[in-house]
C-alpha cells in the first residue's frame, strides 16, 4: 500500500510539473500573433529599460491601445493609411503593414510571421517562466500579454488609455490617444504631424517613448 500511494504521489507531482506556468499560442493565430507583438515590444526581467513588472504591463497595454487608435480612432484631418501605413479594419493587417513594427511581416506566402529573433527570444522568455518550482515575473509578464491579446480579440479594450485625455504639449494642441511608439532614444522619432509625449506625462513606459498627434495637421 505505501508502495502505491508513493507512486500516486509521484504522478501527481509529475503532472504538476508537466503543466507549463504560461504558453502562448502559435504564430498562425491572430491571438498568438497579437501576444508577441505586445510581449515583444515590452522589456522582462534582466533587459534594457526593464523597471519593473508593472512597468512592463503599463506598456503593454499602451501598445494595445496605439494599436487600437489605429485601427478605430484616427482623428479628424487624418488618413489611416497616413497614420498606420494601411487602409484595414483588421488589427493583424495593421501590424504587418510595410514598415510599422520591425519584426513583424507576411511571408513570401503572404501569412503573419515574425522575424526568427522573435521567436527565439519568447522562446528563451517561456523556457525561463516555466522554470522552478512556482510562477515568477517571466509567467506573470507572458500571461499578462497573452490575457491582453485574448481579451481584446474577444471583446475590446476595456482598460483606460492613458493618454486620451491629452489635449496639449507644450503649447502645441494635441488630439489626445498615442498613435505611435518607439524605443525611448532621442535619435528616434516618427517626425511629421507626431508629437513626443514627455515623461512628465507618462510617455515612456515599458521602455518606449510614445507619440500623439497635432491636432492641426501641418
Amino acid at each position: 500500500m505505501m508502495l502505491v500511494l508513493t507512486l500516486m504521489w509521484l504522478g501527481v507531482v509529475s503532472a504538476h510539473a508537466a503543466t507549463p506556468y504560461a504558453t502562448v499560442p502559435g504564430v498562425d493565430t491572430p491571438e498568438g500573433y497579437l501576444a508577441r507583438m505586445l510581449i515583444n515590444e515590452n522589456p522582462f526581467p534582466g533587459e534594457r529599460g526593464f523597471i519593473s513588472v508593472a512597468d512592463s504591463k503599463d506598456g503593454m497595454l499602451a501598445v494595445l491601445h496605439v494599436l487600437d487608435a489605429r485601427l478605430k480612432g484616427i482623428p479628424p484631418g487624418y488618413l489611416q493609411a497616413r497614420v498606420a501605413g494601411v487602409s484595414t479594419t483588421n488589427i493583424i493587417d495593421l501590424i504587418v503593414a510595410p514598415n510599422q513594427c520591425e519584426g513583424f511581416q507576411r511571408d513570401a506566402r503572404g501569412r503573419p510571421a515574425c522575424a526568427p529573433r522573435v521567436e527565439e527570444r519568447l522562446n528563451y522568455l517561456l523556457k525561463i517562466a516555466n522554470t522552478g518550482g512556482k510562477p515568477g515575473r517571466f509567467a506573470e509578464l507572458l500571461n499578462h500579454g497573452q490575457g491582453l491579446a485574448r481579451s481584446y480579440l474577444k471583446g475590446g479594450l476595456q482598460a483606460a488609455d492613458r493618454f486620451a485625455e491629452l489635449t496639449s504639449i507644450q503649447q502645441v494642441r494635441v488630439t489626445g490617444r498615442a498613435y505611435s511608439w518607439m524605443t525611448d532614444m532621442d535619435c528616434y522619432h516618427p517626425g511629421g504631424n507626431f508629437v513626443k509625449i514627455p515623461d512628465a506625462l507618462g510617455g515612456a513606459p515599458g521602455g518606449n517613448r510614445y507619440f500623439t498627434l497635432r491636432k492641426d495637421p501641418q
